[in-house]
């Protein structure tokens, strides 16, 4: 017997294989899919980038004619603090992350990261301390305009009063808790929740990036957050942890590099590894050098730890600090160099499809050699001298972060 459905029904039945837009909504909000939580982080990545992106925008506006005419000088130390502070903490780091969990889990067989709710907590910590960073703009004195670096003493409270200074680093700090979680979920995943037969060395290329990056995280984001502390015990306690007459101006430097260097290869590593995953599946052949690869990787985050002074080789330290510091900033572009030989050899090796994947991998080999040849010459001691905080070193930084991330 078959049943008859009335127009009137029909009209009113959802659509088969449509859920209503409020259980969509809850189930993303309450979720500890994997998959969903990676959406997220993406989605809420991508809104960062624009964000910045629009502010990046506006300072160039600034900067195309001398004299004011587009914003005044405060706003556009808020505009540039926010920018630098945005791209790399809360679009380029959590895109790892969303990368991370889309993918990792699938490519090792597990059914999902080792500490779902803690993977979820981890997303909210970025949602919400981006947001305490960024909501500082409509607050009474605006946003944080002591620079990304936040170098001390510009960033006490006696040189940037107001509330947007505690807002940003308080909102730091609840992200980069967010991101060491997330670390921890991901290093515990792939140690414990391999499938059956699954080696380390037959993991997926991308999985060992992954490794790798969240052991950096793991290394260099709880450096962050104690540095960030203290600030703000400097900035409402009173500390004078980083009070300039007790050499505090030069101890933010090395806490705020020891973590900023590497943060260049938390960036970079994953979108390595995406790249790799594309030039070999593009290119339609088996990747030339896998463990070469995974030597380089491991190579990478040593030398991404040894490097953090040469971002204050004007800074007064001693000759042979420094010199031995160039010396690692010339080995630290060698497994670099491995990666891009891997990839062309690989290319080489096979019959590359010309689509725009593989264009933008394209974009990106030219581009990012560009800037590792820049971050070469600025290994040498006289050339840094000349060329430190001028537009050489904005080019370097934006030539390694566009072509080493954004492109793949």
């Amino acid at each position: 017997m078959t049943a008859t459905i009335t127009p009137e029904a029909e009209a009113t039945s959802p659509e088969p294989g449509r859920r209503p837009l409020g259980k969509i909504i809850v189930r993303w909000l309450t979720t500890t899919d994997h998959k969903v939580i990676g959406h997220l982080y993406l989605i809420t990545s991508f809104a960062f980038f624009l964000f910045a992106g629009v502010m990046a925008m506006l300072m160039r506006a600034e900067l195309a004619e001398p004299g004011g005419q587009i914003v005044g000088e405060e706003t556009y130390n808020q505009l540039f603090t926010m920018h630098g502070t945005i791209m790399l903490l809360l679009f380029a780091t959590p895109l790892f992350v969303g990368f991370a969990n889309e993918i990792m889990p699938l490519q090792i067989g597990a059914p999902d990261v080792a500490f779902p709710r803690l993977n979820m907590l981890s997303y909210w910590l970025f949602l919400f301390g981006g947001i305490i960073a960024s909501i500082a703009f409509i607050m009474p004195g605006g946003a944080a305009s002591f620079g990304w670096t936040a170098y001390a003493p510009l960033s006490d409270a006696v040189n940037s009063p107001g509330v947007g200074g505690d807002l940003w680093i308080m909102g730091l700090w609840m992200a980069g808790l967010g991101t060491i979680l997330g670390g921890v979920n991901f290093v515990t995943t792939i140690f414990t929740m391999r499938a059956p037969g699954m080696t380390m060395f037959r993991m997926p290329i991308f999985t060992w990036n992954t490794l790798v990056t969240s052991l950096l995280v793991l290394m260099a984001f709880p450096i962050l957050a104690g540095a960030l502390l203290m600030l703000e015990a400097d900035r409402r306690l009173g500390a004078h942890v980083f009070d300039p007459a007790n050499g505090g101006a030069i101890l933010w430097q090395h806490l705020f590099w020891f973590f900023g260097h590497p943060e260049v290869y938390i960036i970079f590593l994953p979108a390595a590894g995406l790249v790799t995953m594309m030039i070999y599946t593009l290119a339609r052949t088996p990747l030339v050098g896998y463990r070469a690869i995974v030597l380089a990787l491991l190579a990478t985050g040593f030398f991404g730890f040894a490097v953090w002074a040469h971002h204050m080789l004007t800074a007064g330290l001693g000759m042979l600090e420094m010199m031995l510091i160039s010396a690692a900033s010339f080995a630290v572009s060698v497994p670099a160099a491995i990666q891009i030989f891997s990839w062309l050899a690989t290319l080489w090796q096979g019959r590359l499809r010309i689509t725009g994947a593989a264009l933008f991998l394209l974009g990106f080999l030219f581009i990012f050699v560009l800037g590792g040849l820049t971050g070469v010459m600025v290994a040498v001691l006289p050339f840094n001298w000349q060329v430190h905080d001028t537009y050489f070193i904005v080019a370097h930084l934006h030539y390694v972060l566009i072509g080493g991330m954004v492109f793949p």
